[in-house]
């Protein structure tokens, strides 16, 4: 039997192309069915893979085949700062979904770039900025003034699902891009942010619970205010470097004070008549708060707590109970589909996903003949038959 022919491609290129993707030697090699050892020998050029096992690594990496084919790696996007907290084994690294992800949004940028310049347009300018060293609360009402959110609006959404979708389309307008990821699981990232002087970037985690979302969605937009790109989890247990612990807080406390002003909590009939003092809850009426914010109950309780308005332990309490009725409601929804097959609406995904500045320059630019329908449906990752959906979903 003759030998399979071997690939004639340099070993950098197997070498980026697992990298990038976030893997490491022995998961790729399990991935490709493969000894770690054979796999290293392809890397330090000793062997070849056989060109099947060229495609097979082209599509666990998700890079087209041809580029493995190229005479040295291209030039990639730069690392993005982790403000993740470490886990019990004192090391991180971006997992594959992640990985993709911060590909997946880099390159919808350059795509959105792109469609601007093709279209003989500029995108808006960014202009929210803050420095660390400024006040929190400051910074929360310098946002609500510039994205046009007051009490009236705010206390109409009652909805956290509602709010999301008010927040992002204020944060959007602003000219920020903000996409949703569905790859990653809630307990490895809650987002991350792009930082450019044109379309930055913020992508928010998709299997987060709404009110997580517009907290993170605030979150992300503060660390573009402080011109940085970076992964965060918002208040995971771990230890962090006390600079990223420092960038961390004030990110949080901006997005706290954003979504909760104080002077508007406290001026809250229900927290007004208790007046001053540390005082106990009842479920009903924290409940009644985050509705009116339409934020999570736990950041309602966090917010009495930071002025004086509860004690620690009865933060401590509930964010335990809200831990545990979070979790038990999982369960429940887990064991309800389980067995289930549950329709997907790829057009409401797509938009949801992508955003609908995005997903609306993509289709305008195909009704203005300049890019094809198959064109669409490579950018949207969809099939064409959904572009039609995605079209409705626009109102187009």
């Amino acid at each position: 039997m003759s030998k399979r022919p071997k690939a004639t491609i340099k070993p950098a290129l197997l070498i980026w192309a697992r990298e990038t993707a976030g893997f490491d030697l022995s998961t790729a090699a399990e991935k490709l069915d493969v000894d770690e050892e054979r796999l290293a020998a392809w890397e330090a050029g000793e062997d070849q893979p056989s060109i099947p096992q060229l495609r097979k690594a082209a599509e666990l990496y998700k890079r087209p085949l041809a580029v493995l084919y190229l005479p040295e790696p291209p030039l990639t996007f730069q690392p993005m700062h982790d403000f993740r907290r470490l886990p019990d084994m004192g090391l991180r690294r971006f997992t594959p979904e992640l990985t993709l992800e911060i590909r997946a949004a880099h390159q919808r940028r350059e795509l959105a770039l792109e469609l601007f310049q093709d279209a003989d347009e500029e995108p808006g300018v960014f202009a929210l900025t803050a420095s660390i060293k400024d006040n929190p609360e400051t910074v929360g009402s310098a946002i609500r003034k510039a994205l046009k959110i007051d009490y009236q609006l705010q206390s109409r959404w009652r909805d956290p699902r509602v709010a999301f979708i008010a927040w992002r389309s204020k944060i959007e307008e602003a000219g920020a891009l903000v996409f949703q990821a569905s790859r990653i699981e809630g307990d490895e990232a809650s987002g991350f942010a792009i930082w450019a002087d044109t379309l930055p970037v913020m992508v928010v985690n998709r299997k987060d619970a709404y009110p997580r979302r517009v907290f993170s969605l605030l979150h992300e937009l503060v660390h573009l205010m402080l011109r940085q790109s970076g992964v965060s989890d918002l208040e995971a247990e771990g230890p962090r470097p006390q600079d990223d612990e420092r960038v961390e807080a004030f990110c949080n406390q901006v997005a706290a004070a954003t979504l909760i002003p104080q002077d508007l909590l406290l001026a809250e009939p229900i927290v007004a008549a208790r007046g001053a003092g540390r005082h106990e809850w009842s479920d009903a009426e924290i409940q009644s708060l985050s509705l009116i914010f339409s934020v999570s109950r736990e950041a309602i309780v966090r917010r009495l707590m930071s002025f004086q308005r509860a004690t620690d332990d009865f933060y401590g309490r509930k964010r335990r109970q809200y831990a545990v009725e979070f979790q038990q409601l999982r369960e429940r929804e887990k064991a309800k589909n389980e067995g289930k097959s549950i329709p997907r609406n790829m057009p409401r995904e797509t938009v949801a996903d992508f955003g609908k500045p995005f997903v609306r320059r993509v289709i305008e630019n195909y009704h203005q003949d300049r890019i094809s329908l198959s064109e669409v449906s490579g950018y949207l990752g969809v099939k064409v038959r959904h572009v039609p959906g995605i079209e409705r979903q626009l109102g187009i």
